[in-house]
């Protein structure tokens, strides 16, 4: 029972003792984040916890802002935060942002976070025109922005970022988008052509070079309030890490009138009123109004704040800062080395994988070679069997030629042997003619001498036979006188030197019948047109083959005579190296190659 009692009075006190608390979103450049807090936090308070939960250290440059009905206003460090003019509907929303600017961001930030979001709040004022800044400087911190990005996007590569790989990303303030006809492709092609060359460089330093390039922009780091001077001129007062300056509502890039820190005495206001004291004693004091009592109490907090941060700079860092940048030394200097690590880590594994990748080039150029060698030797392997078939066939039909050749040779041979023999028969025969002319010029002569002989026996016969009449009569005459017994005349022989033959009147003639040389040349030019076909068929089917494979031609293989060859061919029958020599009058066939 009384233990009980004893645990019920402990959790009754456990619960009185429990801290309300209210919930807080904060808003950063990047991320959103809530916490619960207590009731009794002051802006110190939260503004810490903000700042270890995102690791940073260089405070001072920041603030928790909130808007009160259109005007901006920071968390004070000393006052509760509910006692703020925020609204008190949960979650409570505060914008964690830089409220002062360094002057020379490369010597001033130390920890890579700071100027992380930095580097963001001053592009997002440049997008959106709250900082002016010239078109080709909008280029080059594009430029330098994307390769901020290089868990993104990374060195520029030709391969991988391919044209419109910026499409969707807003680089350039729409001013400058607007103030020329240029395509987005031709705005990328500009940015990428700067891009390329910030090749190597890590995030941190690509942002740093943003920074080193935006905090030269005229407009970089001022907060504009609207004021009036004593003669109600409404004019622009502006604050700066460097001073308080007065412009033109019409110019926010040139001041009228500047005045630097270290020439100011002292500040303050009074009411609406307030009061610009400068050291030389000389220069009159500035007075001017605002609108509203709480734009001058934002107006003292950015000038104590930047005033203090003025003053700061110029003296020697304290042991904080001196830690700090030691141990920033070291980071960068570790993060060097991790880097060249990394740099020499991945230009192996670039040279791995393009080995690799010449590798699977090769392979598989071997795989297309040994593929096309396949089918290329299917292919062989057909048209050697098709040469094959035409080989024999063409073998058999050079056997058949050859055997026509024999014959044709045979022939020819028989043929000069029978023209030889008729040239020895006509040669005899023409002997043998001569020889006939002789013996007829011969026999012709002594015709006529036999004729002469006839003749003058004629006469001898004549004179005989007269003689014998006289001698008869003389008998007679003789026989009346005395009886004597008759006497038959015998006719006188002829003498027995002159032969007694006859010779025919005709002429002697000689036929010579080419009956058998026609048939012989009728069957030579029937052998040459058979012979003639048969070569067109063979040039035919060449011509076939030659189609069949041209494909597997390699032209780079291809020679010079093979190029003249071509160029022959292509000359066509006109060519020299084309004519085919005609038949000789022997009768010899044309050899075809």
């Amino acid at each position: 029972m009384a233990g009980a009692l004893a645990s019920r009075m402990s959790f009754s006190s456990l619960k009185r003792k429990q801290p309300k608390t209210f919930t807080v979103r904060i808003a950063t450049m990047d991320a959103e984040m809530e916490f619960s807090c207590e009731m009794k936090w002051k802006g110190k308070d939260l503004f810490d916890l903000v700042c270890r939960t995102l690791g940073l250290r260089e405070t001072w440059f920041f603030g928790l802002q909130y808007t009160i009905k259109d005007t901006v206003a920071w968390l004070k460090m000393d006052k509760k935060v509910l006692d703020h003019d925020v609204s008190k509907e949960e979650p409570v929303t505060f914008h964690f942002l830089a409220k002062f600017y360094p002057e020379n961001a490369e010597e001033e930030l130390v920890q890579e976070v700071t100027q992380h979001l930095l580097f963001l709040q001053v592009k997002k004022q440049i997008l959106e025109e709250k900082i002016y800044c010239p078109p080709e400087a909008s280029v080059l911190l594009a430029s330098y922005a994307v390769q901020a990005k290089v868990g993104w996007y990374g060195d520029y590569d030709p391969s991988m970022h391919k044209r419109g790989f910026l499409a969707q990303e807003e680089l350039l303030p729409k001013r400058v988008v607007n103030l020329y006809q240029m395509t987005p492709e031709m705005w990328e092609e500009r940015i990428t052509a700067w891009y390329a060359e910030h090749r190597g460089r890590a995030r941190d330093e690509a942002e740093m070079e943003y920074l080193k390039i935006a905090q030269d922009l005229e407009m970089y780091g001022v907060n504009y309030f609207a004021i009036r001077n004593k003669k109600g001129t409404e004019l622009l007062l502006g604050v700066d890490a460097l001073g308080l300056h007065i412009y033109d509502p019409d110019n926010r890039l040139t001041p009228k009138i500047s005045f630097p820190w270290n020439e100011i005495r002292n500040i303050s206001y009074s009411d609406k009123e307030f009061t610009i004291k400068p050291l030389d004693k000389k220069i009159d004091v500035f007075k001017f109004n605002s609108s509203k009592l709480r734009v001058n109490k934002l107006i003292l907090q950015l000038c104590i704040g930047n005033h203090d941060l003025f003053m700061r700079r110029r003296k020697a860092d304290s042991l904080e800062v001196q830690q700090m940048k030691a141990q920033a030394r070291e980071e960068k200097a570790r993060k060097q080395m991790e880097r060249q690590r990394l740099a020499r880590e991945k230009q192996m594994r670039e040279e791995a994988e393009r080995t690799r990748d010449e590798l699977e080039r090769r392979l598989l150029q071997m795989k297309e070679e040994a593929t096309m060698a396949n089918e290329a030797l299917m292919r062989s392997e057909e048209t050697a069997d098709l040469l094959a078939e035409k080989a024999q066939i063409t073998e058999e039909e050079a056997k058949l030629l050859a055997q026509k050749a024999a014959e044709a040779e045979q022939e020819m041979q028989r043929i000069k042997a029978t023209a030889i023999r008729t040239e020895e028969e006509k040669r005899l025969m023409e002997q043998k003619v001569l020889e006939a002319e002789v013996l007829a010029l011969k026999m012709a002569e002594e015709s006529e001498r036999r004729a002469k002989e006839a003749d003058q026996l004629k006469q001898d016969l004549q004179e005989a036979r007269e003689a014998e009449r006289r001698a008869k009569q003389k008998l007679l005459e003789i026989t009346t006188k005395p009886t004597y017994p008759p006497m038959n005349p015998i006719p006188a022989p002829l003498p027995p030197d002159i032969p007694s033959f006859g010779l025919l009147g005709d002429s002697l003639s000689f036929d010579f019948k080419d009956t058998d040389m026609k048939r012989l040349s009728m069957e030579i030019e029937k052998e040459k047109v058979e012979y003639m076909e048969k070569s067109k068929h063979l040039q035919e089917q060449l011509n076939e083959l030659k189609t069949e494979i041209e494909a597997l031609k390699l032209k780079e293989r291809e020679t010079a005579l093979d190029a003249l060859h071509e160029s022959a061919e292509r000359a066509g029958p006109g060519s020299k190296h084309n004519t085919v020599k005609k038949p000789q009058a022997q009768g010899r066939r044309p050899i075809c190659i």
